[in-house]
């Protein structure tokens, strides 16, 4: 009950140093659709657990079809987990500092330097009065010609950090605990296809189903430097995903 004393607003801090409406914005996002990236010698890939609310629902309409995958700028995605209509504000700002970076300086934003924009904003919502911390996180895949193929989280705090494989979301812990154990430096686009959806599918309630999950790879072809953001359709995600509920299936007899 002392929490209620200090959540009333974002700027108070209680007495242990904490700000509980930060804590909320994330504990918001813990129970969100889980979205996991996973960062190979030859690309980037990303999938997310879409939660569909209701079986009325058009999982072809524009807005359901793409709801947690989105393309920044030709050489970065990114996957959400949280609040849509707050994605959907900071991703419109993504574009806008793309695009404003590509005509000032006339090459591509450095992914890391777009990354570390938004999230300046992000930390201005949890420190000035009046309003709310963005409630969601955001993975961040990419490739420019410092650092070569990226990946990057970050939360409502406006905290960020550089990964090789990491998950956020619902069950984001035990996503990550299999991650740890199976992930490998050298592995290659397939076999980490293959280990996202093995993590997608044990740290789902249900059956993988193409109407519940999102799948992007970001991938650049060496020979004319093009990079290439690919989503699956369905006819591609269906022997991917009976794939990894059989595994499932099979390791839990």
């Amino acid at each position: 009950m002392a929490a209620r004393r200090y959540d009333s607003r974002t700027t108070i801090f209680s007495p242990e140093g904490r700000l509980y409406q930060v804590e909320y914005a994330m504990e918001a996002i813990s129970n969100a659709g889980a979205a996991i990236g996973i960062m190979a010698k030859d690309g980037v890939v990303l999938a997310s657990e879409k939660k569909i609310s209701s079986k009325l629902l058009d999982t072809t309409a524009v807005g359901v079809r793409r709801e947690k995958m989105y393309r920044l700028d030709d050489h970065i995605a990114c996957a959400v987990a949280g609040i849509t209509a707050d994605a959907n504000i900071i991703i419109n700002h993504c574009r806008v500092s793309a695009q404003r970076y590509l005509y000032t300086y006339q090459e591509p934003i450095p992914l890391e330097q777009l990354v570390r924009n938004i999230c300046d904003t992000k930390q201005a919502y949890t420190q000035f009065g009046g309003q709310r911390p963005f409630g969601v996180s955001m993975l961040y895949a990419g490739w420019d010609e410092n650092y070569g193929y990226q990946l990057y989280m970050s939360d409502p705090s406006g905290n960020y950090s550089g990964w090789k494989a990491t998950a956020i979301g619902a069950n984001h812990q035990g996503a990550t605990n299999i991650l740890k154990q199976d992930y490998k430096e050298d592995m290659t686009m397939k076999e980490a296809v293959a280990l996202i959806m093995r993590v997608l599918s044990k740290s789902m309630d249900t059956s993988l189903a193409p109407e519940k999950v999102e799948l992007c790879t970001l991938q650049r072809d060496e020979a004319t430097g093009k990079i290439t953001y690919k989503v699956f359709e369905e006819d591609e995600l269906k022997p991917l995903l009976d794939e990894a509920n059989q595994e499932k299936e099979s390791s839990a007899d």
